[in-house]
């Protein structure tokens, strides 16, 4: 690998990477086994990924959920100062990124890139309608304010999570068929809402045939500069695991699933080797948020697994189980390989980094939350932690800060969907919870009222985040004001 790595920084340093950015949706830190050495989900591919590049231990998602994640990865701004200020979007929902604003996709675009999104949206589109009700959807007509509208050339696949209605394939702005019949499913793993399906739409086939469309486009690119953003629709609901699959992971529908998964991994890195195009090709894969509990934690913890690893909480919380989200990264040409970072970094930091990467100005009304890693991938050396404090948000609206070691959470449990929930904590129980997670990663010991000093630091730099409309240096901004902004009640 080493001496592949000198061979191709010499020959391919001149031109601009390719970027593909592969975001699962819903899979836990813990169900890597090349971060959690007691996963019983053996992840081949992501492992092989981990040994060719850097992994990173203490790397957060923004939001705890799907659409507030994805908000910040592309714009690099924090998700709630966008209108969405708690929950997420559906399958019919209206565009949440504001028009103008400049995406990873529209960098990317302007030097010079083939920009792709393949797979789930999940940030709302205009679709026409024919009627004031929400499902009256006029499907014959052009869908505006899609991907297409924020960086990207082509865009194919759903408009929402695989559970949500509608269910058909979108190719830039129109769907692929006009929906002929009204599906769903209620088993537990395998849920999906009642909805308008297309005919030439089977929710077991979406992954395979994104996955394939992925593969086409790689090779369809492979003469120039490329961006592919791959969310994939997996492992989350419906868990359809294909045959192939089936059994294969020992623990149950879930790990066969991410191990369907591991395998999407590996069919890109192998794609990149036969192109002769990898040592160029940075390949990023994270996820949205943590594991969600219709992976059913109990049913694998009889097989001695935990998708939060040895974290609390799962998707939705505000606690470290909700947003610390397994991130790789490999670059031949520039990363060194076998690397294992601890430094404290956030999915928004992607818009930054990609910036400077291409010597990209940013504006000052663009990235407002976004530090460029860049150092870290390059083992720079750098006096101090790349970012300053990181803030955290959960399906309630809920807020925390992290700075170093203490993480101050603005609310008196979860914020989410683990105990206890928000309206069900203990009577008596602190309004704040303040975690030191050098010794208590756990988030077990509440110390707010021992450390007043540290609760006074970070809700005042967590105010001056939200006052100033950023938390990077520039020109003030403003947030997007919303009707309701819950996760503010303690200001």
């Amino acid at each position: 690998m080493g001496t592949n790595h000198k061979q191709g920084a010499s020959e391919n340093l001149q031109k601009k990477p390719n970027i593909i950015y592969i975001l699962a949706d819903d899979m836990g830190y813990g169900d890597l086994s090349c971060l959690n050495l007691n996963s019983k989900i053996q992840t081949v591919h992501l492992d092989r990924m981990a040994n060719e590049g850097i992994s990173f231990t203490d790397a957060h998602s923004s939001s705890a959920v799907c659409t507030p994640s994805r908000y910040s990865i592309l714009t690099g701004r924090y998700n709630w100062r966008s209108s969405l200020k708690r929950g997420v979007l559906d399958g019919y929902s209206t565009h949440l990124i504001e028009e103008g604003r400049l995406t990873v996709a529209s960098i990317l675009q302007e030097s010079g890139y083939k920009t792709s999104c393949i797979g789930k949206w999940h940030l709302g589109m205009d679709w026409s309608k024919n009627g004031d009700g929400p499902g009256d959807i006029d499907f014959s007509q052009p869908i505006k304010r899609g991907p297409n509208d924020y960086g990207f050339d082509t865009f194919f696949g759903i408009s929402a999570s695989l559970d949500m209605p509608p269910y058909v394939y979108i190719e830039n702005d129109r769907v692929t068929q006009i929906p002929d019949r009204i599906t769903k499913n209620d088993g537990s793993k395998t849920f999906w809402r009642e909805g308008p399906t297309a005919a030439n739409f089977k929710h077991e086939e979406v992954m395979p045939l994104l996955t394939q469309l992925t593969l086409d486009t790689i090779e369809a690119h492979q003469d120039e500069p490329f961006f592919i953003y791959f969310p994939l629709p997996a492992p989350h609901t419906p868990i359809l695991p294909t045959e192939e699959f089936l059994g294969k992971s020992g623990t149950n529908d879930y790990g066969d699933f991410v191990l369907m998964c591991d395998d999407v991994i590996g069919q890109i890195l192998n794609k990149l080797d036969e192109l002769n195009i990898a040592n160029n090709t940075i390949v990023i894969y994270t996820s949205d948020n943590g594991c969600s509990p219709r992976a059913d934690y109990e049913e694998l913890a009889a097989v001695g697994h935990n998708p939060s690893y040895h974290f609390r909480g799962h998707k939705a919380d505000i606690y470290e189980g909700g947003h610390r989200v397994p991130l790789l990264i490999r670059w031949p040409d520039r990363i060194q390989p076998n690397r294992l970072s601890d430094e404290t970094v956030c999915l928004v930091d992607l818009m930054a980094t990609v910036a400077e990467l291409l010597s990209f100005s940013l504006p000052e009304h663009a990235g407002e939350d976004s530090v460029s890693n860049l150092s870290i991938w390059f083992m720079e050396e750098h006096d101090k932690p790349v970012r300053e404090a990181m803030v955290h948000h959960s399906i309630d609206g809920s807020f925390s800060i992290r700075k170093g070691r203490w993480k101050l959470e603005l609310c008196p449990g979860s914020g989410g969907w683990s105990s206890p929930r928000p309206g069900q904590e203990p009577e008596g129980a602190p309004a704040f919870q303040l975690y030191d997670l050098n010794v208590d990663v756990g988030e077990t010991d509440n110390v707010v009222n021992d450390r007043p000093e540290i609760v006074a630091e970070l809700k005042s730099l967590l105010t001056r985040y939200i006052e100033k409309g950023r938390s990077t240096p520039g020109a003030k901004q403003s947030n997007s004001e919303a009707e309701v902004w819950p996760g503010l009640h303690w200001l």
